[in-house]
């Protein structure tokens, strides 16, 4: 992994696996002149293919604008990010658009799902999006919400749910489309503590059989359960550690369990 701590980029030493995700002194400002504010500052950071990695720091820290920088969702000011090997922003929003429709999912604290949408339509609708066939789409997404657990619930709409099930539904919607890499940010934030440790049991099984997650979390629990913890601070990467080496598996269960106490 690398860790940037001032504008000043040191080499990443070589890891075990390839990275999926590569990032070189990545600046993000918001604003311009005397008003403008950095929220990133010159940071870089290593993802391998089927880690999971937690991001914390306080309210402010540039948390949420490195997940939305590093998936493209947000433009950067300078730096290189590159997913999978490719360069996302030196794409036309189109073919950005497209590679994310294609290779990752997203999981948000806010559900971000369609009201008049069934469970099974709104699961279904970025596999449309991305071309794939009706029906073939139709299938993949009932599939993925049964595996998720709501199987009996494919007919009922966002309002006739519990905020897990609404949860369970966005991660199925993340899922669907078999990406290789998850963003997740806060995405127990909405949560009670029970449904909470559910949804991040439910993170923990599809890492385990090797989906590369990236999340950010205000939560010490969750942010333990994951193999990196990476901490973050005034728009600096101020530590980057690996976590205690336990198997994927048992951290699901000890994080369930820590957050139902």
């Amino acid at each position: 992994m690398a860790v940037s701590t001032s504008h000043e980029s040191r080499r990443a030493p070589t890891r075990a696996s390839e990275p999926i995700l590569s990032a070189r002194r990545v600046t993000k400002i918001y604003g311009t002149g005397p008003q403008a504010t950095e929220a990133l500052r010159g940071l870089d950071l290593d993802v391998a293919a089927g880690e999971m990695v937690a991001v914390m720091g306080p309210s402010g820290s540039g948390k949420t604008t490195l997940l939305n920088c590093l998936s493209g969702l947000d433009d950067i000011n300078s730096g290189t990010i590159r997913i999978d090997g490719h360069p996302i922003h030196d794409m036309d929003d189109a073919k950005r658009t497209r590679h994310r429709a294609e290779s990752m999912g997203f999981i948000f604290q806010a559900f971000n799902l369609i009201p008049v949408f069934t469970a099974v339509e709104n699961t279904e609708l970025p596999l449309l999006l991305a071309g794939r066939k009706s029906r073939d789409a139709r299938a993949q997404a009932i599939e993925t919400l049964e595996r998720v657990g709501l199987g009996h619930r494919l007919g009922h709409r966002p309002p006739e749910l519990s905020g897990g099930e609404q949860q369970r539904v966005t991660i199925a919607r993340a899922l669907a489309g078999r990406p290789k890499l998850v963003w997740a940010d806060e995405p127990t934030g909405n949560l009670d503590s029970e449904t909470a440790g559910q949804v991040l049991g439910l993170l923990r099984e599809m890492h385990a059989e090797g989906l590369t997650v990236l999340l950010v979390t205000h939560d010490e629990t969750i942010g333990g359960s994951a193999q990196r913890l990476v901490r973050m601070q005034d728009g600096l990467i101020v530590s980057d550690e690996p976590m205690k080496s336990t198997s994927p598996r048992r951290r699901a269960r000890r994080a369930v369990k820590a957050s139902t106490t």
